[in-house]
């Protein structure tokens, strides 16, 4: 059965869950599903369960830009690991809670795959665009977690895991579920 199905009652519960990597498809479905729901009820919570390697960038923005212009305000609960661009869309969260043994971890972005030869423009393209990307994600991540952008670039260098206790410290969540 479809965990985002009427029958299960987890609609009826608000109640939805993201545990599988970011990309178009997975992204596209969760969006229907917030939108779906702030229909229902506007300005009801919506939890949100992340349980995420992360993924595409540009789906996961759009997950952001949705869960910040819809009235439903959405609380984000970290289910096991919400990393990369999953950490991205835990972050924009109203509230952001992790189960006890859960972790965050946030990155640079990365370009995956880009194999074949290149043109030294070509190149320069993808690395401007990265810079660009990495300073969106850096600048969301500052302004949810209440850190500068300068700090948020300095953790994101290399891969940044964080328990319930640091990623608390750090901003990225505001406490631990104590019931979903």
């Amino acid at each position: 059965m479809d965990a985002f199905t009427a029958e299960s009652g987890l609609l009826r519960r608000r109640l939805l869950f993201f545990n599988e990597e970011v990309n178009a498809e997975s992204c596209n479905r969760l969006i229907e599903y917030l939108l779906y729901l702030d229909m229902e009820e506007p300005g009801k919570e919506i939890t949100l369960c992340i349980n995420s390697p992360g993924g595409e960038v540009g789906s996961g923005l759009a997950v952001c830009d949705v869960m910040k212009m819809i009235e439903s305000p959405v609380r984000t609960v970290c289910t096991g690991l919400a990393a990369s661009m999953a950490a991205v869309i835990f972050s924009c969260g109203a509230r952001r809670e992790l189960l006890p043994t859960s972790k965050v971890m946030i990155h640079e972005p990365r370009l995956n795959g880009q194999g074949g030869v290149r043109r030294a423009q070509e190149l320069e393209q993808e690395a401007e665009q990265m810079k660009e990307t990495r300073e969106i994600l850096a600048g969301i991540l500052a302004k949810n977690c209440g850190r500068s952008i300068v700090e948020v670039r300095e953790k994101i260098r290399e891969d940044y895991y964080m328990d319930v206790k640091q990623a608390v410290e750090f901003g990225i969540a505001t406490g631990v579920c104590k019931k979903i």
